[in-house]
């Protein structure tokens, strides 16, 4: 597999792929191990996944600038990513027996009834570059847990990361099999979702990677988890704290250099509050540094690739096209590498390319609205439903509008944000599922109902 490096578009060494036979090889490991795996009890397992912990820490260096050579990520952030993937696997440590402990149910007199919640097997996971830790321990730590085992299919330009994730599981003392890394191309994926020896897929990436594996997965019965695109609203209403709704939404448009599912996209700003907004808005966007990802005071790093460099910049450009109004950035840096700066665009038609398509890049677009009602109505107004930002010092009002809006998650005064705590995942064409949380430990298991009795009562 290439690799570039995106702050400078020098070739990296090449890491080579995983031949067909290394496939069947590894899936036959999976399932072979899932046989012992699944039995350990869930004491061990839990141990294990917070030895993870323990090596993600111990190397949290190298893998943050692992992922920043593969892909670009300010080395702030990609450090930060590393302590959150030690935080997921510590979560259900600590809570993987409660989530998972018998249910008793409601029953006849003499007997009792119950549901347990037991594993399916191997689990196929396909997952980003964007965050290429953190998607896959937010998989991996609830399924270990479980007593799956997982297969992982990264992105092509984090090859590195995936094979270092293997390792950080067989230097926590995790067997062989429960956790490897597919080095292949997309179009190998079929072959694996199809295999009878995979009993599940969960993918992280773009809606038609989701559709095709789903549609895969379906035609065998198998269940599937998608998490996929979104153009999350970030609403500031009339009486929002602008200064801090501002600074936030900055932040929130352009971490990771903006290249995140759950950023900050479509900025919806009531008309009483919009002229202040959008002025600090506006110097929050420009007062962010972009260069070097590897220098710790850099913000805004490149983007992962050039063609998503490109991507970002037609979408900007049709936008104007379109009639929009340019307040700040709009071109690519004239640097090596990937950069494109912090943009901001006014005027923006709903049906214009940033009004409804995904921008997965540091460009925001800002729409200006009269009242609650168009503000809701707007950020409804797209075929996505991964996350939402409501902003009002009235938090019986925020909340009201937060139920409003039709997402997987809606945070008042708060950026958006994944937390192990919390279930995450979206609705219309973002996807379907939960994650973390008990939610998502729940995803790929069987929820047996047993009932019990006596073969005395059997006439009763």
């Amino acid at each position: 597999m290439d690799r570039t490096d995106p702050a400078t578009g020098e070739d990296l060494k090449p890491v080579e792929d995983d031949t067909d036979e290394d496939v069947e090889e590894a899936i036959q490991r999976s399932a072979d191990t899932y046989e012992s795996w699944s039995a350990r009890p869930l004491r061990e397992r839990r141990k294990l996944i917070r030895s993870a912990a323990d090596v993600l820490r111990e190397n949290r260096e190298e893998y943050a600038e692992l992922m920043t050579r593969e892909m670009g990520k300010p080395i702030t952030g990609a450090e930060s990513e590393v302590e959150k993937c030690a935080w997921v696997c510590e979560h259900y440590a600590e809570y993987a027996d409660h989530y998972l402990q018998d249910e008793r149910l409601q029953s006849a007199p003499h007997a009792e009834a119950f549901v347990s919640y037991e594993p399916l097997g191997p689990v196929l996971a396909v997952m980003p570059w964007n965050f290429p830790f953190w998607q896959v321990f937010r998989f991996a730590a609830p399924n270990l847990a479980a007593g799956n085992t997982g297969l992982l299919k990264h992105a092509s330009n984090v090859p590195g990361t995936a094979k270092a994730i293997e390792e950080v599981f067989l230097e926590a003392g995790f067997p062989e099999g429960a956790f490897q890394s597919l080095l292949v191309g997309s179009g190998e994926i079929d072959d694996v979702v199809t295999d009878d020896r995979v009993r599940a897929a969960t993918l992280t990436g773009s809606e038609g990677a989701g559709r095709a594996v789903a549609e895969t997965a379906g035609k065998e019965l198998k269940p599937t988890v998608l998490e996929l695109g979104g153009s999350d609203p970030f609403v500031v209403l009339d009486d929002a704290d602008v200064a801090t709704a501002a600074e936030v939404g900055a932040n929130s448009r352009t971490i990771n250099s903006g290249q995140s599912c759950i950023a900050a996209k479509r900025f919806v700003v009531h008309d009483a509050v919009y002229e202040e907004f959008l002025d600090a808005f506006v110097d929050e966007m420009e007062s962010l540094t972009v260069g070097d990802p590897t220098d710790e005071d850099t913000d805004v790093g490149p983007q992962a690739r050039e063609d998503l460099m490109e991507d970002v910049h037609e979408q900007v450009q049709a936008t104007l096209d379109a009639g929009a109004t340019l307040e700040t950035g709009g071109e690519p840096l004239d640097r090596d590498g990937f950069f494109y700066p912090p943009t901001v665009v006014t005027n923006v038609h709903r049906d214009a390319e940033m009004g409804c398509e995904e921008v997965f890049g540091p460009a925001a677009a800002v729409f200006r609205v009269d009242d609650e009602d168009e503000a809701v109505d707007l950020a409804n107004d797209s075929k996505y439903g991964l996350g939402g930002s409501v902003w009002t010092e009235d938090l019986e009002r925020g909340e009201s509008v937060a139920r409003r809006i039709e997402s997987g998650g809606v945070f008042v005064n708060e950026l958006t944000k994944s937390d192990p705590r919390l279930p995450f995942g979206g609705v219309k064409n973002s996807g379907y599922g939960r994650e973390l949380n008990e939610a998502g430990i729940k995803e790929f298991v069987n929820e047996k109902t047993v009932w019990v009795q006596s073969a005395e009562d059997q006439n009763r």
